[in-house]
């Protein structure tokens, strides 16, 4: 654990000490800012998140999501293409994280996860209610059982927001069910809800909560919800013309399954490339 947010402190002190500028203040920075926290938002970027979940009966997991984001633009619509490729380290059996809906139990594991995709349809032109709506597939491409399901999974995703200044507010809804893969393994039948909120600040830095809720319907009902209350703070800054965005969060679980992290802390740096 020490080990772990030493990383973190000294990456998000290179950050803060680091002489990059804030964007706050440029022109077009609002739009930026808003874009960046639309996940329909019409701009590429490439986000990587890392993940450190404590508390464990089994130990600490570690998780490296790189996510990124394509959009397209087709008539009066956005083809927001979001892809979720995750590198897992685990210690054995982890229950309740958002990657894994069933686990199985080992010695320990590290490599690819399920790869997941998503495409949401939205307006080009969305109004004061920002929506996007979409499929979602989860491949069955973990190198290893413990990293993955070991299944095939789709299902419906939605988005909806809003973004009066300086607020972004918002949910996002996936709900998968496995449809092929290994006949040995579970079934998959997860929801994941991701309520979020970001209030802006001055000189590009903001505060953020961004929880993952899952239900495991495949669950007893004691083992079946992973609720995390928490939240973080962010910063959007340039280096030379690249734009760039980073935010560090902690989220303790209130409700979990059995084997489950107590906690969990992350960071991500995302690159932002406007249209």
């Amino acid at each position: 654990m020490s080990k772990n947010l030493a990383v973190l402190t000294i990456a998000w002190l290179l950050v803060l000490a680091s002489p990059f500028h804030g964007i706050a203040q440029e022109k077009g920075s609002d739009d930026l800012s808003a874009k960046t926290q639309n996940p329909v938002g019409a701009m590429y970027s490439l986000p990587f998140k890392f993940t450190f979940d404590y508390g464990a009966s089994n130990g600490e997991a570690t998780f490296l999501n790189i996510q990124p984001v394509i959009p397209v633009t087709v008539g009066d619509w956005n083809l927001i293409n979001r892809v979720i490729v995750p590198l897992i380290d685990t210690p054995g059996l982890v229950t309740g994280t958002p990657g894994i809906p069933n686990p199985v139990p080992g010695d320990g594991a590290t490599g690819l996860g399920d790869i997941n995709y998503s495409v949401f349809v939205s307006p080009a032109e969305p109004g004061k209610v920002i929506w996007g709506v979409g499929p979602s597939v989860m491949m069955d491409t973990a190198t290893d059982d413990q990293l993955g399901s070991g299944k095939w999974s789709a299902g419906p995703t939605a988005v909806v927001l809003i973004q009066p200044k300086p607020w972004t507010i918002g949910l996002l809804g996936r709900q998968l069910w496995s449809f092929a893969g290994d006949s040995d393994r579970k079934s998959v039948n997860q929801l994941l809800l991701e309520p979020f909120i970001n209030y802006n600040l001055d000189n590009g830095w903001y505060l953020i909560t961004d929880m993952i809720l899952t239900a495991n319907w495949q669950a007893d009902s004691s083992d079946r919800w992973t609720i995390p209350l928490g939240g973080g703070v962010g910063k959007m800054f340039a280096i030379g013309s690249q734009k760039m965005n980073t935010k560090l969060e902690a989220y303790y679980n209130v409700e979990k399954p059995e084997g489950a992290p107590d906690w969990s802390l992350s960071w991500t740096l995302q690159f932002l490339f406007p249209r």
